[in-house]
């Protein structure tokens, strides 16, 4: 479950404040939020992943509040518990698929299991390119290795900072079905933010910023 209470950030004093809705979104439910350029989606979804502190309010995930965690204790549970699946690419160049799925497997503590990585890129059709350099791979493929890295181990909750804002209608479809599905598997919470209005019609629960 997660939920968020009286949410407020502001970069600078002398800035913008951003004032966001309270959610509460139970095990297994999606949401979309919607918002046009500047309105502070991505700033919502780093406060949801900790990796912002709020001014005011709070963010629960499993009752466990965020913004009263130590440093080293909300890295250790934002790393076993939350997925991000980022704008960018975040694939680390120097290691092949198989092995950047290993890695992100390590520094979330958990055990290496090669037929569940193997499992899981079969199903995000990437398992031909396990041995594959990060460079080799299409923008497409990197977007899949963005899905898989995000989900490899099993997070509570997944974050989709735009995954379809660059891609066309066919693959739009295509990478808002594997999120959903992969939600699904390993019954995660999954909350997509985009300006993308194409993919309103895949979620129930919607809001707007």
């Amino acid at each position: 479950m997660i939920q968020t209470e009286n949410l407020t950030f502001q970069y600078k004093k002398s800035e913008q404040v951003f004032n966001f809705p309270d959610i509460s979104i139970d095990k297994k439910e999606n949401l979309l939020v919607l918002g046009k350029s500047g309105i502070g989606k991505t700033t919502f979804l780093h406060l949801l992943a900790g990796l912002l502190k709020p001014v005011n309010g709070k963010v629960l995930i499993n009752k466990v509040n965020l913004n009263a965690l130590k440093i080293n204790k909300l890295d250790a549970f934002r790393g076993e518990n939350i997925g991000f699946v980022f704008q960018k690419k975040h694939a680390i160049q120097s290691l092949n698929v198989l092995e950047n799925l290993e890695a992100r497997l390590f520094f979330s503590k958990k055990s290496i299991n090669k037929i569940a990585i193997e499992d899981l890129l079969e199903q995000l059709d990437l398992l031909e390119l396990k041995k594959s350099k990060i460079s080799d791979l299409s923008e497409g493929q990197l977007q899949r290795l963005g899905i898989a890295l995000s989900v490899i181990h099993n997070p509570q909750v997944i974050l989709a900072d735009e995954p379809t804002s660059s891609l066309d209608d066919e693959n739009c479809k295509i990478v808002i079905e594997l999120l959903k599905n992969q939600a699904a598997i390993t019954n995660a919470n999954l909350i997509v933010i985009t300006h993308d209005q194409r993919i309103k019609s895949y979620f129930q629960n919607t809001i707007t910023l």
